[in-house]
């Protein structure tokens, strides 16, 4: 966990997991780099905002498109947790757990789990419910919404969630770290 910046309840905080998404962020707006996958997400976010209160959290990376003809950068509306057994948790405790998060009227649905996809019948299966995938945007999402503060996530698509994904997300990356700078100076 890194956090650069100063962090005031007028100015949005931006979270990133991954250096190389943040390498052209403006850094007059605070970023918090958490590291990869759901557990460093959301514990990076909440110790942030036990202390802090940005005015809202812009979650930005890279994600995978699990639908052909998903390309660009994207505000999610919906994001859900493709790797937590949900319906089962809750038939056990009889408590919900894991329900997808409503962000945005508008948009596409984000899948996040502890896992890099890249094999086709994984991505197929989550295909059926969602046209992203990533490993931190619900994790983020939670957090700030367990303390309150206003969240959105913006991912640009770096590859095709396929077995082509992790030499993909390579090449790609700085071309989506341009892209999702952009869109920070376009809407923040």
């Amino acid at each position: 966990m890194r956090l650069t910046g100063i962090i005031a309840p007028d100015r949005p905080l931006l979270v990133v997991a991954a250096d190389e998404e943040a390498t052209y962020l403006d850094h007059e707006l605070p970023v918090l780099l958490t590291g990869v996958g759901k557990v460093n997400a959301a514990v990076a976010v909440a110790a942030v905002l036990a202390r802090h209160t940005p005015a809202e959290i812009v979650n930005l990376g890279t994600a995978g498109a699990l639908r052909p003809g998903v390309h660009g950068t994207h505000e999610v509306a919906r994001v859900i947790q493709h790797d937590l057994d949900g319906e089962g948790i809750t038939a056990l405790t009889g408590r919900l757990t894991g329900e997808p998060l409503e962000l945005a009227p508008d948009g596409l649905v984000l899948a996040t789990g502890d896992v890099f996809v890249s094999v086709e019948a994984v991505r197929v299966r989550l295909a059926a419910d969602a046209h992203l995938v990533d490993m931190e945007g619900y994790a983020v999402a939670a957090a700030a919404r367990a303390a309150g503060v206003p969240v959105r996530l913006v991912k640009h698509v770096s590859d095709g969630a396929d077995d082509e994904s992790a030499s993909t997300w390579k090449e790609a990356v700085d071309a989506c770290a341009r892209d999702l700078a952009a869109w920070v100076s376009t809407h923040l």
